[in-house]
């Protein structure tokens, strides 16, 4: 849970330095390339261009320009890229790091390399996707790039003791289930970075329900890539394309029946957001609430706890973390 005061369950709480949110493109992989999966990923690494490595941030974005101007990189994507890299150096800058130019080019060199790489050779999620870490670790790429813009200082844990509880649990056996608001695009990130100090073993393990454009858009996939994730369309955009919905509802089926099989061998921690969505201010008063649950999904939830061959807890959780990367105001 994150918070900035007490609260009596899991929660993790920490404030953080704003970063705008970038603009997001969408494409199709181009002509003449294949969609990729996991195996494809392992056995392209060693014939993959050469990882960039810019002097400064002129032949950074340099690059992106001339990837741009060949055809080799949609403008859509190549501006978003640029928005992303000058919001990211902004909210880098805010921390006050002596290195945070250092930081900056370094993290966004890899930003752009895996973004591009995947825009190449597009890579396709399977409804139970598993944290890639080799030959590349793309965990520890997302942990990297979050890491600058979480003021450790003020940001803490609540309840710690719950969660070393939650680990010793997982040991035994038993399911895990955190039904959670949603803050940010960046909300394992930072869960995963609070809890690497003291329990590395649920960070490292966590499973997140996430939702379609995490996957898709190509700003986000080699973040996702770097989680363990059970992919599903949101209910609140089921019918936003008629002629996808029943292609939607079968890909949730799949989904489910993957998170059935996981939570029948036990051992399982599974972070959800019934919301569907991430949370927004009140117009109004600029107050932050949890968007508001839906009830099915929870109830889905616990009826497959409740049917898997082990014992499952269900936890909520809560957290405050919308100055990272804060969402529009309105969905």
């Amino acid at each position: 849970m994150l918070r900035r005061e007490p609260w009596h369950c899991p929660c993790v709480a920490y404030r953080t330095r704003a970063m705008t949110e970038p603009t997001r493109a969408m494409t199709e992989p181009a002509e003449g390339t294949v969609a990729r999966g996991r195996r494809a990923v392992l056995e392209s690494e060693a014939r993959s261009r050469p990882l960039l490595r810019p002097r400064n941030e002129q032949e950074l974005l340099s690059y992106i320009q001339n990837e741009s101007e060949a055809g080799r990189l949609s403008p859509s994507i190549a501006s978003g890229l640029v928005e992303l890299y000058h919001n990211y150096r902004h909210a880098v800058w805010q921390s006050g790091n002596p290195n945070a130019n250092k930081i900056i080019l370094s993290n966004m060199a890899v930003v752009f390399d895996r973004i591009l790489l995947d825009v190449e050779d597009p890579f396709t999620f399977s409804p139970h996707h598993k944290a890639i870490r080799e030959p590349f670790d793309y965990y520890m790429f997302g942990q990297n790039y979050i890491k600058p813009l979480v003021d450790f200082r003020r940001s803490y844990i609540g309840n710690i003791t719950l969660f070393d509880d939650i680990e010793e649990k997982l040991k035994q056996g038993h399911n895990i289930v955190l039904v959670s608001n949603h803050q940010t695009e960046a909300d394992p990130a930072v869960i995963a970075l609070l809890l690497e100090r003291t329990n590395s073993y649920i960070a490292e393990k966590l499973v997140y329900v996430a939702g379609d454009r995490v996957i898709t858009d190509p700003l986000c996939k080699p973040f996702s890539m770097g989680r363990n994730l059970l992919c599903v369309y949101s209910k609140k955009h089921m019918n936003d394309d008629p002629e996808l919905a029943e292609m939607k509802r079968r890909s949730n089926t799949r989904s489910l029946k993957e998170m059935a099989t996981l939570l029948r061998a036990g051992s399982q921690i599974i972070w959800i957001a019934p919301s569907g969505g991430r949370d927004r201010p009140d117009p109004v008063t600029g107050e932050w609430y949890p968007a508001p649950f839906d009830a099915s999904s929870v109830d889905n939830m616990r009826r497959l706890v409740e049917h898997s061959s082990f014992p499952g807890h269900i936890h909520p959780m809560a957290l405050l973390c919308h100055d990272i990367m804060p969402p529009p105001p309105k969905v």
